[in-house]
Parts: C-alpha cells; sequence; structure tokens
C-alpha cells in the first residue's frame, strides 16, 4: 500500500491550501498560475505554506548529490525536474536555456508518460555527475532506478522508451565504473520532487 501523502498548493500568491489526493489538487490549480507540491506528513506541507511555498525551500536535510524528478502537473504535460540538494535546477548544465522553464524544469516530449519522464530525468542526473565529477544520484522511481535504467525494460512500453533506457543504461554504466552510485528514496524527501505526479 502506497504511503498517504499531503498536496499543498497556493493559487497566484492569495488562496492556498491542502488537500490528500492528487485528484483533488490537480481539479484546484488546473489552468491557474500555481505552485504544488506533495507532502508525507500535514505539517510539513503547512510550514512550505508558511515559508512561501517556495520550490527551492529545504523541508529536511539531505545528502549532498544529484536528484531528480518527474511529473504529469496541471495538463501541460510531463515535467523533469533535476537539482542539487538545496533544490537549485541543475539542468542549465546539460541543455540549453530556451529548453529549460521559468520554474528550472524541462517538458519531455508531448504526451509523453510520467514514467518516460523519470527515465529522461534519470538520463540528464546521469550527465550532470559524469560533467561535474558528482558521485551521488537520488531518485524516488523504483521502476527507473532498479529496472529500466539497468536494461530491463519490455518492448511493449515504445520504441522511444526502450531507445532511452538504451541510453541511460550506457551511462549508468559509464558513471558507475567511476564508482558513482544511484539510490532510491522516497518523494518526500526529494529535493527535485515536482509535487505532482500520476500513473504512467
Amino acid at each position: 500500500m502506497a504511503a498517504r501523502k499531503y498536496y499543498a498548493y497556493i493559487i497566484e500568491n492569495t488562496k492556498k491550501g491542502i488537500v490528500d489526493t492528487w485528484a483533488e489538487c490537480q481539479k484546484i490549480v488546473a489552468g491557474k498560475q500555481a505552485r504544488f507540491k506533495s507532502f508525507q506528513s500535514k505539517e510539513t506541507a503547512q510550514l512550505w505554506l508558511d515559508a512561501g511555498a517556495n520550490y527551492s525551500l529545504k523541508t529536511m536535510a539531505v545528502e549532498p548529490g544529484i536528484y531528480f524528478d518527474s511529473g504529469t502537473g496541471a495538463g501541460n504535460g510531463t515535467e523533469i525536474n533535476v537539482t542539487d540538494n538545496k533544490g537549485q535546477s541543475l539542468l542549465h548544465k546539460v541543455l540549453p536555456k530556451e529548453e529549460i522553464n521559468a520554474k528550472g524544469h524541462h517538458f519531455a516530449p508531448k504526451d509523453s508518460t510520467n514514467n518516460f519522464g523519470e527515465l529522461l530525468a534519470c538520463k540528464y542526473a546521469l550527465q550532470v555527475a559524469l560533467k561535474e565529477n558528482i558521485d551521488s544520484i537520488f531518485g524516488d522511481s523504483k521502476l527507473v532506478i532498479e529496472y529500466w535504467s539497468l536494461g530491463y525494460i519490455k518492448k511493449e512500453v515504445g520504441v522511444e522508451t526502450v531507445l532511452l533506457a538504451g541510453e541511460v543504461k550506457k551511462l549508468r554504466q559509464e558513471f558507475e565504473n567511476k564508482k558513482g552510485r544511484i539510490m532510491l528514496i522516497s518523494g518526500g524527501a526529494n529535493p527535485a520532487d515536482l509535487g505532482f505526479h500520476r500513473g504512467s
């Protein structure tokens, strides 16, 4: 059974609240200028709102390294995020600035699933780690970390996803040959967490 999550939101810096399902949060924020994020406790969600709902705010101490996440939020398509442990975007290190939005995120190709987005975010995290000689990467997608990035993937997911998994597998091998490590963490402990998720 999945751990319970709480979704904090703020719309146009005025209306804010906390709900306990993504479906409810999505309905509230869809089509609006909003910030929203998931948390493992209502108290932490409230602290984030009280502190200004800033995506870069640390809600807990986290280990130095690179963090990645993906989300399918508010009808805008699949967004990905790659950050340091303070939530600061690192995508500019591997992507042209015109491919990064105002929040420091990148949109995956149109109609991408959340799982494809997680895999793409993992690719960029690996590229940053190799470029910057960073040896720790963290993400909250068990599917990507324990299967797809190791090459364990079914052809039924589509040719683009299979090809991307092949790229990521090679990058991961190079990264791990240099003593790098990729670790699974919970979404609530991920400073790259986009706060909005939906199934693949």
